[in-house]
């Protein structure tokens, strides 16, 4: 069969899958951003105002990417890829888990914390297998190296391309997000009116818009049961017996 006509699930990811694997979510109580407002290291202002206090903290959150590790969600996904289906994923999350499970087609939203990028030229981006970035570090352009992440106040330069994905769906499936954080959210409303959707969240109940389904359960127990049942009728569908 054509890749062209076998069924696309598209995938949205949130904070959630990843906070499955140990990395702390902004929104959380405590962690590494509980001592950094979000206006003193994630705005553009906040890099102009003190750079070092900028890079000391994605610093810090690209050590503890390196150390996560893909969860059962991750590999699930990367399982059905590696099956013949026709896998995309948009992700909100700056980590690199979907990649180390085994994913092929990620698209990152908000940037890759495993990357440095040209703080003067978008287009430069440079992989930080080691290491992070210092003050002094420099493109070749020769401007400051900055981390590769979208940071509050500013545009979210692949969503047109993440809405032409979406678009593409036999079948939407949303992991570990609250549905809140734009323009992201809007991305359900890119997807065929034909599609289903399902959220799979430990609060589905409460995030689901009307015409979502909803799984209640965490990420690493709803999609893998998701992913099994997929791969044992060999069609995208949403069995009955999974829904609460």
């Amino acid at each position: 069969m054509a890749e062209a006509d076998r069924p696309h699930l598209v995938v949205l990811t949130g904070a959630g899958i990843s906070a499955e694997s140990g990395i702390q979510t902004f929104r959380a109580a405590d962690g590494l951003w509980a001592d950094h407002p979000i206006e003193a290291v994630a705005t553009p202002e906040a890099w102009h105002r003190d750079p070092e206090r900028v890079l000391r903290f994605y610093d810090a959150r690209r050590d503890q990417v390196r150390r996560a590790r893909p969860n059962a969600a991750h590999k699930a996904l990367a399982r059905l890829e590696k099956r013949g289906l026709r896998v995309s994923i948009v992700t909100q999350n700056i980590d690199d888990l979907h990649e180390r499970a085994g994913s092929r087609r990620v698209l990152h939203l908000h940037g890759e914390i495993l990357k440095a990028r040209s703080s003067v030229d978008p287009r430069l981006c440079y992989q930080l297998p080691r290491g992070g970035i210092r003050l002094g570090d420099v493109c070749d352009k020769g401007s400051q190296l900055r981390p590769d992440v979208v940071w509050f106040g500013e545009a979210v330069p692949r969503y047109a391309e993440a809405g032409e994905i979406v678009a593409e769906a036999d079948l939407l499936l949303v992991v570990g997000t609250s549905l809140a954080v734009m323009p992201a959210a809007a991305l359900l409303d890119q997807a065929p009116l034909e599609a289903p959707c399902v959220l799979v969240d430990p609060e589905a109940h409460d995030l689901a818009p009307p015409g979502v389904t909803r799984l209640a359960r965490p990420a690493r127990e709803g999609v893998p049961a998701l992913v099994r049942h997929w791969q044992r009728e060999g069609r995208l569908w949403v069995p009955e017996t999974l829904l609460d």
